[in-house]
Order: structure tokens, then C-alpha cells, then sequence
């Protein structure tokens, strides 16, 4: 295989990283957004913390990277509130199973995968730019 299909297949096996983690990303924003959003009718759900989950990724595809967003089925959190609309019986209205705690700190450990991600890229580029100079 040539310099520059090697360095053209990891060019795209990085941005397939970046898609992913922009996915992840989305959903820990949108999971953090939503950490505070009780039920609003007795009996109701309060939003459910979301997962992306991929399949295998081909990194010469320009296929979104992200195969799907699946449901947290973990318990919700509940808290006393009896004058709340969303209060069931007892008082008590259910909020997400949303822990916005590990949500930063995965949006942390993305957004460092991410930078290293965009780092490697440019490394990639300096590598294809100077086999180029080489072969001038």
C-alpha cells in the first residue's frame, strides 16, 4: 500500500472518531439539558437518560458514525414535592436517571478525545503535505 493511501485511510479513520465522539457529545449535552425535567402529570415519565450506542465503524464511509440513541432503563431519581402536579400518591414526582456529574465528566473526557483526535489529524496532514514535498 502507498504513503498516501495509508495516510489517506487514517485521515479518514480519524474523522470517523470525530464523528463519533460529536455523537456522544450530542447526547451527554442533551442528557445534561434534560437533568432537571420532572413529570409534569401524575403517573408520567420524566426524560429518560439516552445512550449512544455504534455499530461497526467503516472508516472509508461518510455514514453517521452514531448507530443509534437507546434508552436508560436505570431507575429515576424521585423527590418529595406532594404540591406538584407530577406527584404520585405518596408525594413523591420522579425526575431523570440523570447523574449530570458523570455527564460532565464524560463531556470532559470527549472533548479531550476529540483534541487529541483533531491533533493526530494535523499530524496526518504534515506527514501527506512533506511525502508530497518529497516526491516534487
Amino acid at each position: 500500500m502507498k504513503t498516501v493511501d495509508l495516510l489517506k485511510s487514517a485521515s479518514n479513520t480519524l474523522a470517523a472518531g470525530r464523528r463519533i465522539t460529536t455523537g456522544q457529545l450530542h447526547t451527554a449535552f442533551e442528557n445534561i439539558a434534560n437533568a432537571n425535567s420532572a413529570a409534569k402529570t401524575q403517573g408520567a415519565e420524566p426524560y429518560a437518560r439516552k445512550i449512544a450506542v455504534f455499530g461497526l465503524v467503516v472508516p472509508d464511509s461518510d455514514k453517521d458514525s452514531v448507530g443509534r440513541v437507546v434508552r436508560d432503563h436505570s431507575a429515576f431519581r424521585t423527590r418529595y414535592d406532594p404540591g406538584s402536579a407530577g406527584a404520585d400518591q405518596s408525594g413523591y414526582v420522579k425526575l431523570p436517571n440523570v447523574n449530570t456529574t458523570l455527564e460532565f465528566m464524560n463531556v470532559q473526557s470527549l472533548a479531550r478525545a476529540y483534541e487529541m483526535n483533531m491533533n493526530a489529524s494535523d499530524a496526518i496532514d504534515k506527514s501527506a503535505k512533506a511525502t508530497l514535498d518529497l516526491l516534487k
